[in-house]
């Protein structure tokens, strides 16, 4: 009997994975143990309380369940195919993209046609999962890419996951960015949901068709080879795909020389050309000067010679250039290659300072941990300068400033400002210029001061954007109440490509007004201001292929100071010429150290 019984209870799920399985996403086998259910008997019978299976329902409507079948099936294979077929950046997703044939497709076919029921079901979980940190890795590199140029890096870049999420509840609040880190943790859970839900129906349906998929297969292997090896192409691309191993090795790649290059960069942060020259060497031709080094926000090439920005900000540069000349100042202007674009502005600052090309946050905790000697830090060893650091950005513990060799740090809540936020940026850069002169620049002291200075008002999303009000008016801030509120809202602008160009621009005139005019009304013969920009804006605004290049300008009123620098070529004012000289910015600090009498004393790593 117990014999019978087993038999009874194969028969019945062979009859059931002949049919078809459940009608959805689930397999054969899931069908099976619906047919054979308590519940699935009592419903064939007529009796019991629970309602119709879906074999029941099958048999009631066998038309509608072969559509709901087929359809189910075909959408899996969209998914899955679209899964494999997915590209990396947003301007190559494109309807073309997908008529494709992809090889792990194939190759999926022939392991499950290959393998046993349960080994089955559990290759196609895996390839599922696998189809999902495939999906993940490329939604994460066209965001990487469409913000700051490159794709995403596993080990390097979960670290700037929360400073996205911080960034979003500054721009857009805090509600907004819990309901945005919810929602991607969900779209992942969903994704994974998806596809492995969707390769285990496809599994079981190549299974149940053995014979004719094993055909097929073996057929779409001979087309996949034959279209590799003859290189055909399909609108612009080839036929035989591989995109999604390819993605995967690409990323896998990319970490691996990620960990090779911490280890050979710790040595490299350990050798320094000025490491032991002893103070008294360091700087002597600026003994006396009050030295400003100022960072600008997003300040690109882009600003000064795209079509939409340029105009305007040209027009700054030029009027602003006039007005400093009238001062007494005169300046020179050249370009510098950022290690970073579109944001992580801390990887510019760093780089410019250090001497080294940091261009990731592994390296910048690397080096920020240890002694290796910043520009700011070798006016500090001197002892010839008081330095200080005012920025505005910076709203909790900040431990690099003794890396940077900071006597004194100004963050957000040191400057006294009563005023609104303007989006990401805590306070308007007049606002931080004058509290500046204020509190610091301003005061007598026994020493010159070096101050690195750090502005935020052209920080993306670039609205609402603050207008120059008079300095006298300035007060605690809150002259910008009005202001604020009668500017652009963030969700206006960013989500448009023209308008985010436009204020962009604009945003860049307000900052270089703001530094200039300050430079204008405090500056002394003893003044010497060096600022440039920490990166290109995002690639919505300066361009799918924009370099990486940043303006920099040096102004002085004391002619000995610029004729320090003549040999290295500098357009005369504040707009640098398309052809002017263009270096690494890592290699700023040794030029200026150089320039401005400093012994190089090299320690080695």
């Amino acid at each position: 009997m117990a014999a019978e019984a087993g038999g009874a209870r194969a028969r019945a799920g062979g009859a059931v994975e002949a049919e078809g399985g459940v009608a959805g996403f689930g397999g054969p086998e899931q069908g099976a143990a619906a047919a054979g259910s308590p519940g699935t008997a009592a419903a064939r019978t007529g009796t019991g309380s629970l309602p119709s299976s879906p074999r029941a329902w099958r048999t009631r409507h066998p038309g509608s369940a072969r559509v709901l079948r087929l359809t189910t099936t075909a959408l899996a294979a969209v998914l899955v195919l679209g899964a494999l077929l997915l590209p990396n950046t947003l301007p190559a997703l494109k309807a073309a993209g997908f008529v494709r044939m992809p090889v792990e497709a194939v190759l999926g076919a022939v392991v499950v046609l290959a393998l046993p029921r349960r080994p089955r079901l559990a290759a196609a979980v895996l390839y599922g999962l696998g189809l999902t940190v495939l999906t993940t890795v490329n939604l994460l590199d066209m965001g990487f890419n469409e913000y700051l140029g490159r794709g995403f890096n596993a080990a390097l870049d979960w670290d700037l996951l929360p400073d996205a999420q911080a960034y979003v509840e500054d721009t857009f609040g805090g509600g907004v960015a819990t309901a945005a880190a919810v929602g991607a943790v969900v779209l992942v859970l969903l994704v994974a949901a998806v596809m492995v839900a969707a390769s285990v129906r496809l599994a079981g349906v190549l299974a149940r068709h053995r014979v004719r998929a094993s055909q097929g297969a073996l057929a779409a292997g001979v087309v996949w080879v034959t279209c590799s090896a003859l290189g055909l192409t399909l609108f612009g691309g080839p036929i035989a795909s591989e995109r999604g191993a390819g993605a995967l090795k690409v990323h896998a790649q990319r970490t691996l020389e990620s960990l090779r290059d911490e280890a050979a960069f710790v040595k490299e942060s350990k050798a320094d050309t000025f490491g032991n020259t002893p103070p008294g060497e360091l700087l002597p031709d600026l003994r006396g000067k009050d030295v400003v080094f100022t960072f600008i926000e997003s300040y690109g090439r882009s600003a000064i010679e795209d079509p939409v920005m340029a105009p305007g900000v040209d027009r700054t540069l030029d009027t602003s250039t006039e007005a400093l000349k009238k001062a007494g100042f005169a300046a020179r202007s050249g370009w510098l290659t950022s290690a970073t674009y579109g944001g992580s502005s801390w990887l510019g600052h760093s780089t410019t300072m250090s001497g080294l090309w940091i261009d990731n946050q592994r390296r910048y905790r690397t080096v920020s941990a240890g002694d290796h000697l910043t520009l700011t830090k070798a006016f500090q060893k001197t002892g010839a300068w008081d330095t200080v650091g005012v920025m505005p950005g910076v709203q909790k513990g900040w431990p690099e400033e003794k890396w940077y060799g900071l006597d004194k740090l100004y963050d957000a809540f040191d400057l006294g400002y009563k005023g609104p936020k303007f989006s990401w940026s805590t306070m308007p850069d007049q606002y931080a210029l004058e509290a500046f002169q204020r509190r610091v620049h301003g005061k007598k002291r026994d020493k010159p001061l070096m101050s690195f200075v750090i502005l935020t008002s052209s920080h993306q999303p670039w609205a609402p954007i603050p207008k120059t009000v008079g300095w006298d008016e300035l007060g605690d801030g809150s002259v910008f109440d009005a202001i604020q509120k009668a500017g652009n809202k963030a969700s206006d602008i960013i989500t448009d490509t023209t308008r985010s160009r436009e204020e962009y621009g604009k945003s860049i005139q307000y900052s270089v007004t703001s530094l200039t005019q300050w430079l204008e009304r405090y500056g002394t013969d003893d003044t010497v201001l060096v600022f440039l920009g920490d990166h290109q804006p995002i690639a919505r605004v300066s361009g799918d292929h924009a370099s990486r290049d940043v303006p920099v300008s040096i102004v002085a009123k004391d002619p000995k100071v610029l004729d320090k620098v003549a040999d290295w070529h500098w357009t005369e004012g504040l707009r640098p010429e398309h052809d002017a000289p263009v270096w690494k910015m890592s290699s700023f600090r040794d030029r200026f150290l150089t320039a401005f009498g400093s012994t190089p004393r090299p320690s080695k790593g």
